[in-house]
């Protein structure tokens, strides 16, 4: 892109949470100027932006104008007014991924017909478009104990989902239009982040393991390289790739799967941005994420995915039971330990469960870096002087 060689060139993001913060830090070391928009002032990408612009991602006219602010638009979310984006498009804004990506991943059952329809493995599902209808399909033995439940449209971060093992979990049912799986006999739950451009280059990072926090259903530990056998690995990054050309994606994708107990893959989701899956990049592999998303959409080649050391992340998350101004405990006893890297996402409030930051460990082996996270965990608390 031309205006990348005078340094001129204007990135635009789409709300500004922690991954827009690290994109652009990454994309400050290229002289790039960082538009934000989001409706929040005090978000964490808005306080180091070059210019940070209110308004909602909902909202047309607030996407449409913000688009015409900027040269190229990206997005760190998915949940954004798609007929905006499709206008910019058609008026010559360079987007990426592609607005029909978005809306393709939007809607969880979209999604999914797509796997089934293109031949990727992902577990047998059902749509159901309504609460009422999940029991009666339970009433007639149309399904069985136990299934998890997928809410189409809005579920995030846990959000959305509700996993019902017998009769007595009915109440966590959600009453809207939703997809049906039975639950697959999960052995362990992986992630694999591919990158492509525009002239079709497409590079994975190695797979990790997600290890989650069983209560709020969020990634709690992230171990990379992941513990499973090569040929494991290599059938997941081979998929990647599939998807990433078979949507003809430009940008970053995050593949999560399922690997069950007799080692089958199952694609679970995916988002087309940076994902929590890949902040241990950052320190631990040759290119991070946020790198390779730029160099993605901007046509530039794709850098090395190479690990330079083994790693693991642990998310910090607000402790339960807590709400209001922010306060970490534990910070100096961390950082003494050698490998550890803090990244505060520079949310002012916390709450239970809420992602405020996360810690990359490297170090010569997992196990190394697994025992290290152990300690960081005991000592790296998200607090507040307010209780709930």
């Amino acid at each position: 892109m031309e205006n990348l060689s005078y340094g001129k060139l204007k990135l635009g993001i789409i709300a500004g949470g922690q991954l827009a913060k690290m994109l652009i830090q990454e994309a400050s070391k290229w002289d790039i100027a960082t538009y934000v928009l989001d409706q929040e002032e005090d978000c964490p990408a808005g306080q180091i932006a070059t210019c940070f612009i209110r308004g909602s991602r909902f909202d047309y006219n607030a996407v449409y104008q913000f688009g015409k602010q900027v040269d190229i638009l990206t997005y760190e979310i998915e949940s954004i007014n798609v007929d905006a984006l499709y206008q910019l498009q058609s008026e010559g804004l360079q987007l990426y991924p592609d607005p029909s990506i978005l809306e393709l991943i939007q809607d969880k059952g979209k999604q999914k017909d797509y796997y089934w329809q293109h031949s990727f493995p992902t577990a047998p599902y059902t749509h159901y478009s309504s609460k009422a209808e999940i029991l009666m399909a339970i009433e007639q033995r149309k399904l069985k104990y136990p299934f998890v439940q997928k809410q189409c449209k809005e579920g995030y971060d846990g959000r959305g989902v509700a996993v019902i093992n017998s009769q007595s979990d009915l109440q966590k049912l959600l009453d809207s239009p939703s997809i049906v799986e039975q639950k697959v006999d999960i052995d362990k739950e992986i992630s694999v982040i591919v990158a492509r451009n525009v002239v079709g280059e497409v590079k994975c990072f190695p797979a990790v393991e997600m290890v989650f926090e069983p209560n709020a259903n969020l990634v709690d530990k992230l171990i990379c390289p992941a513990n499973i056998p090569d040929k494991i690995a290599l059938e997941a990054e081979n998929i990647a790739k599939k998807l990433i050309e078979s949507l003809d994606m430009v940008g970053l994708l995050a593949i999560e799967f399922f690997l069950d107990k007799n080692q089958q893959l199952y694609i679970n989701e995916c988002a087309p941005r940076p994902h929590n899956s890949g902040h241990h990049t950052i320190e631990s592999t040759l290119t991070s994420q946020y790198e390779q998303h730029l160099r993605a959409i901007l046509n530039l080649p794709l850098g090395s995915t190479r690990i330079l050391k083994p790693a693991v992340m642990v998310n910090l998350l607000g402790e339960p039971g807590v709400q209001g101004p922010v306060k970490y405990e534990g910070l100096k006893e961390a950082l003494a330990i050698e490998g550890v890297k803090i990244h505060l996402y520079g949310k002012k409030q916390t709450r239970g469960y809420r992602k405020m930051g996360h810690v990359t460990i490297v170090a010569d082996t997992v196990d190394e870096a697994n025992t290290k996270a152990e300690q960081v965990k005991k000592l790296l608390k998200v607090t507040s002087c307010s209780k709930i």
